[in-house]
């Protein structure tokens, strides 16, 4: 799905977001030693159902790849995510 919007990386806060008319969806992360800790994915109640938080999920696990973090999902919807897509479960584990 293609939001009007784009996905933003705002590193200073450590948070992929897209800006809904003024309503705010976001995963959160904290990196340690190579590791992105994806800790939480928020979508407003509004804008639910929407594929919007699949969106944040692949934004922030192709960030992942590009830099070679290894990807540890705290949030369970990242959990269920990786569950259905088993193409990103090589990020999930010790980069070589």
């Amino acid at each position: 799905m293609s939001q009007p919007f784009p996905i933003v990386h705002n590193p200073a806060a450590s948070r992929f977001e897209l800006d809904l008319n003024g309503e705010l969806a976001v995963l959160d992360y904290q990196l340690t030693d190579q590791k992105m800790f994806i800790t939480h994915t928020g979508v407003p109640v509004s804008h639910r159902g929407q594929g919007i938080a699949a969106e944040l999920v692949e934004s922030a696990l192709a960030h992942a790849r590009e830099h070679a973090y290894q990807v540890v999902p705290i949030c369970s919807y990242v959990v269920v995510y990786l569950r259905r897509h088993p193409e990103y479960v090589p990020l999930t584990r010790p980069q070589s």
